[in-house]
């Protein structure tokens, strides 16, 4: 997903959340995948096809919906000479996203990169797995910590953490003998370390071979020992030559990974978890020095973000609410209320169903008041410790200020 912002990221991951959750009665909601070198003249002789074979479905409703929506997809090809040049993906057909009424959802989606496969698909969902896939990080980082005691080995792939491997030595530690039991002991500790390096150098190249997209390697530890670890070749020569950066750490177990993740933020700029990492770090030294310059809520966010003073809004991408433009029939009451479910809203005034007029994603909303002032706007996810607080202490909105406001 490379050359998109957060906000379009989380725009995509959005829509695909709603379209996974659209459900059909029966076989009748239609995915196509039309790739860029796909002619559009081929794409309409399938669908005639199709339809044709539609026509002796048993089920009358089932056949009727079927048969709509392939005359909407084919009413909607009839604007495009060629598909654009990502290709593109329709999703058609009755559906619904809660309880029993049913209604013709159609949506065309341009994905961020181009697609490969040409594919037809009447399911009682929406095929969405080839875009998911769209968003996940391909790059991945392998993390090694070393000393004579134990040995843990993971990965990092986008904003994932891994424990791949816990393996712990033999090795002896200190004696108090002396004179020829002293040099005995000690030859027999450093024939111990050769093979527990041996050991552990082998489960890491085993396990960082195996990943075809691994960029590079990170190494840790407390001490010296890691640097003499790597410096004898313990390692495969194609995992050594991807080794990153050494790093000092505390700890060589699980936790250590996430140390040794935070020592190498410099090293690994490009990465969402490390632009996470620093963004929330800002943050918090603001709440810390309580100079005014740290706001959380969407009270707050919003007051601020109306006057132009946010440098750096902060938003959840575990935030699910939306702001729906509302008429009640039964009171009469007309207004924009902030919802969680859009598909379920009572009138504030007299509790009554209403019709929803408009809906908007809130995040998106705050996003575009956000670029109105020139914010930087950085959606931080909810599966890091970063998001977790975010989320859970400050509401999932939060920001940090120009200068102060009353």
């Amino acid at each position: 997903m490379a050359g998109l912002s957060p906000t379009e990221k989380y725009k995509f991951k959005r829509k695909l959340e709603d379209l996974k959750g659209i459900k059909g009665q029966h076989t009748e909601l239609i995915t196509l995948y039309i790739p860029p070198d796909k002619q559009i003249s081929d794409v309409v002789a399938h669908l005639r096809d199709e339809y044709s074979q539609s026509s002796n479905i048993k089920s009358k409703q089932t056949r009727k919906n079927v048969l709509s929506a392939i005359e909407s997809i084919m009413s909607q090809l009839r604007y495009f000479k060629t598909p654009p040049a990502n290709g593109m993906v329709f999703f058609v057909g009755e559906g619904a996203k809660s309880g029993n009424q049913t209604k013709m959802m159609s949506h065309v989606l341009e994905p961020p990169l181009p697609i490969s496969i040409y594919l037809y698909r009447c399911d009682s969902q929406f095929y969405i797995q080839p875009l998911e896939e769209m968003l996940e990080d391909k790059d991945i980082y392998g993390l090694i910590l070393i000393d004579r005691r134990e040995c843990t080995i993971g990965f990092l792939s986008g904003k994932k953490i891994t424990m791949a491997a816990y393996l712990t030595s033999r090795v002896p530690g200190k004696h108090g003998r002396g004179g020829q039991s002293q040099r005995r002991f000690e030859r027999l500790i450093e024939i111990a370390a050769h093979e527990w390096f041996v050991k552990a150098g082998e489960k890491a190249s085993e396990l960082f071979l195996e990943k075809e997209n691994l960029k590079g390697v990170l190494a840790g530890g407390p001490g010296p020992t890691k640097r003499m670890f790597l410096n004898k070749n313990y390692l495969d020569y194609r995992i050594a030559d991807k080794i990153i950066g050494i790093y000092d750490t505390g700890y060589t177990d699980e936790y250590g990974l996430k140390e040794l993740i935070n020592n190498a933020a410099n090293d690994l700029e490009e990465m969402d978890i490390i632009r996470e990492k620093k963004v929330m770090t800002r943050f918090m030294k603001e709440v810390r020095n309580d100079n005014g310059l740290a706001i959380y809520g969407e009270k707050e966010a919003r007051k601020a973000l109306e006057t132009g003073a946010v440098d750096t809004l902060i938003l959840s991408d575990a935030l699910r609410k939306y702001k729906v433009k509302i008429s009640c029939p039964a009171c009469e009451y007309t207004g924009k209320i902030i919802v969680d479910n859009p598909d379920n809203v009572k009138c504030p005034e007299c509790n009554a169903p209403v019709t929803v007029e408009e809906k908007e994603d809130i995040l998106e909303e705050y996003s575009k008041m956000a670029e109105q002032s020139s914010t930087d706007i950085q959606i931080i996810s909810k599966d890091t410790d970063e998001g977790d607080i975010l989320i859970k202490a400050f509401g999932g909105v939060a920001g940090i200020l120009r200068y102060r406001i009353e």
